[in-house]
């Protein structure tokens, strides 16, 4: 009869952890048993210890800390952050975002031009190719605790016959004022999904390896929901739920 295979020693390790996050051995927020432990545990060195470590940071379930050691991320944990979602409209005529949260850009953003590429196209119901206004800002509030990625785009061909055809209009949430000021009644759909980040998206939200980021998508709609604008929101989602009143 042929040697019956185990699995790899790094795979226990990640196995054994694992389980005791699941079930509440290892705590959310409290730090794991140390590298040296756990090698002497499994009877393995530092760098199999490392390994298995290193599937369970890939999966979100562990965040290493610098100088500190690793600490357990609970997925049944409840998130430090809820955020309302939702714009309303102000007394004196200003579009407020639901949540209250004062954002401050990192740099002014500054409008350039970008050709519409098919998916955005598609959602703005514009020929893909057409050029369109584009905002980019790294956004911070709560002295640096919160971060989001906020891009606005504006299709050239909402802005046909209005003063923004010879300046460029201001990114959101002014860029609502100065629609309705346009004559347009608004309101507002979002789309919502998870993905992992690109490096420069996960250096700038500052997250730790594995944790994915929330993807939201808010097209402005106004007369016979035709779409005049389009945002993309990029979130970290390891702290953070969002919450909308139906």
């Amino acid at each position: 009869m042929p040697p019956k295979h185990t699995q790899p020693k790094y795979r226990q390790i990640a196995d054994y952890l694992r389980e005791g996050i699941m079930d509440g051995t290892f705590p959310a927020g409290q730090p794991l048993p140390s590298e040296e432990t756990l090698a002497k545990q499994f009877s393995v060195t530092r760098p199999t210890v490392r390994q298995g470590l290193s599937e369970l940071r890939a999966s979100g379930l562990v965040e290493a800390i610098m100088g500190r050691g690793t600490f357990a991320r609970s997925p049944h944990s409840r998130p430090h952050f809820t955020r309302p979602r939702g714009v309303r409209r102000a007394a004196d005529g200003s579009y407020i975002e639901a949540d209250g949260i004062r954002w401050t850009n990192a740099e002014p953003p500054v409008a350039t031009r970008t050709d519409a590429p098919l998916a955005l196209a598609d959602l703005l119901r514009i020929p893909p190719g057409e050029p369109m206004f584009t905002y980019d800002a790294l956004q911070t509030a709560d002295q640096g605790h919160l971060r989001q990625l906020h891009r606005t785009y504006v299709p050239f061909s909402v802005l046909i016959d209005t003063k923004y055809e010879e300046q460029a209009p201001p990114p959101a949430p002014e860029l609502y004022a100065a629609l309705a000021e346009l004559g347009h009644e608004l309101h507002f759909t979002e789309y919502i999904r998870t993905r992992m980040p690109l490096p420069d998206q996960a250096q700038a939200l500052r997250l730790a390896e594995g944790v994915p980021l929330l993807h939201v998508l808010r097209v402005t709609l106004g007369e016979a929901e035709r779409p005049l604008s389009l945002e993309e929101f990029h979130l970290p989602g390891d702290d953070l739920e969002l919450s909308f009143k139906l």
